[in-house]
């Protein structure tokens, strides 16, 4: 039995609170995208899946930029490098959490 849409649409909204929750609890960015791989088959083909792809996306690459900007941190440029992707991180949470609140897809 697939779950409704509306268990699906706070389950997204639950995984964006657990990506700005990673600013305080670092685990919890992991939970997410553990979350969007596990119900991504739930979410495929309806407009949430847009948000799980988003959130994916989000995780990849704000660990890759996390990763160079601590490789970097022994030249000093990794501080804004950091900085930069935290910034990049929460900015995608909130666009994220606002258009799902809006029952809106996102573009990728």
């Amino acid at each position: 039995m697939l779950p409704d849409m509306e268990s699906l649409q706070r389950l997204t909204a639950i995984v964006y609170g657990l990506q700005i929750a990673s600013f305080f609890f670092g685990i919890t960015f992991i939970a997410g995208v553990i979350v969007n791989y596990v119900k991504l088959k739930d979410v495929e083909g309806t407009w949430l899946e847009s948000h799980f792809r988003w959130q994916m996306r989000t995780f990849w690459f704000g660990l890759l930029w996390s990763c160079i900007g601590i490789l970097l941190f022994i030249v000093v440029v990794g501080i804004p490098v950091l900085m930069a992707a935290a910034v990049w991180v929460l900015y995608r949470a909130i666009k994220g959490w606002i258009e799902l609140s809006e029952g809106k897809p996102l573009d990728l």
